[in-house]
């Protein structure tokens, strides 16, 4: 094995152990939990949506607990004000300065509850986070620790005492993941008392902070082949001619479905991209960045990629 295939190997043993330690919590949403280790190991921030009480939070926690280092939650609310993520700076009269009170978007991990109960003013408070790892505050940048990431949680669009998100903070998400219904043996299972919050109360870190940062510079070395790439850009074009879509996929996005697809095939134990890697994550990343999820509904706009996706073909050894 070399070198590179070695350390891909090690990465992908701590996805596996970020994977399994999540799934002890909620049940019967394995692929589901995957895509979101694929968008941390990507370097990206994830988004849940879902009707309430299908473990949308409760994943989100695990996560937080999951990954070595500090966790912080802000829970939507349509009083949230921006100072009450990024933090104030504060006179101290004693001392004569002004000083700096980080609030809870400091953290590893970042647990955004609801978010779409929030007004766009206080949404707006995430997106210098999310794009550049700092918030500036007074006229001042303060850096975010590394790793950083933000998991973040909604009700479907419609939904009363909502604020849809604009596309720009849409955008800042790698991936959309809608968790469902769970299957019968899972749900029976967590009416026997396994999993939920009660597995939740008991978990504990199975990797720090440095084995999340290797495992994403693996990530970030993952080799993406001229074919490969040249599939990812028919995806990305014919997304663009769908008369369907608002509009395609932009550049940005393009390169987002690259960083994904490399994190799920480094989860899988490859230090290279598949045809099947870019599949298994297109609609994911793509879907939510369309410009058709407000009107259409996501369950619509996810079939539309999808079927953006069955047009394709994938380019073969």
């Amino acid at each position: 094995m070399t070198d590179n295939g070695r350390m891909a190997q090690a990465a992908s043993s701590v996805a596996a152990a970020i994977v399994d330690n999540v799934a002890s919590v909620v049940l019967g949403k394995r692929d589901e939990i995957v895509l979101v280790v694929a968008g941390l190991l990507g370097g990206g921030h994830v988004l849940l949506e879902d009707v309430p009480g299908v473990g949308k939070t409760l994943l989100a926690k695990s996560l937080a607990r999951s990954v070595g280092g500090t966790s912080g939650r802000v829970q939507g609310t349509a009083d949230l004000m921006p100072a009450d993520i990024t933090g104030v700076t504060v006179y101290d009269r004693g001392r004569g300065e002004w000083d700096f009170h980080p609030g809870p978007i400091f953290h590893n991990v970042v647990l955004v509850d609801e978010i779409n109960r929030a007004t766009p003013r206080a949404q707006s408070a995430l997106l210098e986070a999310m794009a550049e790892d700092q918030v500036t505050v007074d006229g001042t940048a303060h850096p975010l620790p590394a790793p950083f990431f933000v998991i973040a949680t909604q009700n479907p669009y419609g939904d009363v005492g909502t604020f849809p998100l604009v596309e720009g903070q849409s955008d800042r998400f790698a991936l959309v993941v809608t968790l469902g219904l769970p299957g019968r043996e899972a749900e029976r299972a967590v009416l026997r008392g396994e999993g939920g919050p009660p597995a939740l109360d008991q978990l504990k870190a199975v990797v720090d902070g440095k084995e999340v940062l290797a495992a994403m510079a693996e990530v970030d070395d993952a080799y993406v082949a001229p074919a490969v790439a040249d599939y990812v850009l028919d995806i990305v074009e014919a997304t663009r001619a769908h008369p369907d879509l608002d509009h395609g996929a932009s550049p940005r996005a393009a390169r987002t479905l690259v960083q994904v697809a490399k994190a799920y095939a480094v989860i899988g134990g490859r230090d290279f991209v598949s045809p099947d890697d870019v599949k298994a994550v297109t609609v994911a990343v793509l879907a939510h960045r369309l410009g058709a999820v407000a009107r259409r509904g996501t369950d619509a706009t996810r079939r539309l990629v999808a079927e953006v996706l069955d047009t394709v073909p994938a380019p073969t050894a």
